[in-house]
């Protein structure tokens, strides 16, 4: 007595002999499939068309998504790209810690930044940027290797912000010359929004940012 056949022998069968509908026109023809909108019975050609048509709706999707984020980008760059003027523009060492803040401020739209730096020239010793940082803010400065984003878990340096108890989520970008192990400063730009800047956000662009701060700054150590 002959076995019947499971679905998965068949399906086997028909992949290695792709040939199999082309002498059979008349079997092809008659198969009938449910669809899975509405459950109306569908000829196999127009179930193909149905999923033909779904793989194209999530294509457009895709492409729609990629489209979006290229626009975000280019957004981005422009943005980068003013602030870097602005950087370029200031007029003397001692006015660019304000005009690199405010640029931030203005350009990206980040309701409050500031930042602290230590080992300054003398020069600068008594201005607002080189005001006291504790021990423990520096050594958690120079263990940040890439930008810090999250929740305000009452760092210090949420108290260097204006409005400090409103401020929700913090983004803090370590400043250093190179890949010096030992940061000389650290910038903190800080939101009211709990959403504004989270753990799982990409840092690559916030790392771009701190890098260029970085070389902007560096002329105002010791």
């Amino acid at each position: 007595m002959t076995s019947p056949l499971d679905s998965n022998t068949v399906a086997d069968y028909l992949l290695d002999h792709p040939q199999f509908f082309e002498e059979h026109a008349e079997v092809l023809a008659t198969i009938k499939l449910s669809s899975p909108l509405g459950g109306r019975t569908l000829s196999l050609q127009e179930r193909q068309m149905d999923v033909l048509r779904e793989k194209l709706k999530i294509m457009e999707m895709r492409l729609a998504e990629l489209i979006r984020i290229g626009q975000e980008n280019d957004q981005i760059s422009r943005k980068f790209h003013a602030w870097t003027r602005a950087l370029l523009s200031a007029r003397n060492d001692v006015d660019l810690p304000h005009t690199l803040t405010t640029g931030l401020q203005n350009i990206f739209a980040v309701p409050h930044v500031t930042l602290r730096l230590w080992g300054v020239s003398e020069e600068f010793a008594h201005t607002w940027f080189a005001a006291p940082v504790s021990a423990d803010s520096r050594l958690f400065s120079n263990g940040l290797t890439t930008p810090f984003c999250g929740s305000n878990n009452d760092f210090e340096a949420a108290s260097w912000l204006e409005d400090a108890p409103a401020i929700q989520s913090l983004a803090l970008l370590p400043l250093r010359l190179n890949d010096a192990p030992q940061a000389f400063g650290l910038l903190v730009l800080g939101s009211p929004e709990a959403s504004r800047f989270t753990a799982d956000m990409a840092t690559d662009f916030l790392a771009d940012i701190g890098k260029t701060a970085s070389a902007a700054l560096s002329g105002l150590l010791d």
